[in-house]
């Protein structure tokens, strides 16, 4: 029971990133994003990542797995924006 609670949570937190990652798709603008946070949350989800597959946690693996290809498409963006050809 406690693991469809798990696969729900991961659900709703990582798909929460789909409408800002297509915005971003669409609009190319990241510049009310910080830089900082999305480097720092990129990280995070990354170790959290290693976590899932170190204890075998499926929830874990997969909401992780999928919010750090959002979160790194968002992150590549800003990059861009910042550091891309003008």
């Amino acid at each position: 029971m406690m693991e469809y609670v798990g696969f729900i949570a991961a659900s709703l937190t990582t798909l929460s990133f789909l409408p800002q990652t297509i915005k971003i798709i669409k609009t190319k603008d990241t510049k009310s994003i910080s830089l900082g946070m999305y480097m720092m949350f990129v990280l995070g989800v990354a170790f959290w990542l290693i976590y899932g597959l170190y204890t075998g946690d499926m929830p874990i693996i997969l909401a992780n797995l999928i919010t750090l290809i959002l979160s790194s498409i968002i992150l590549v963006f800003k990059l861009n924006e910042l550091f891309g050809k003008k």
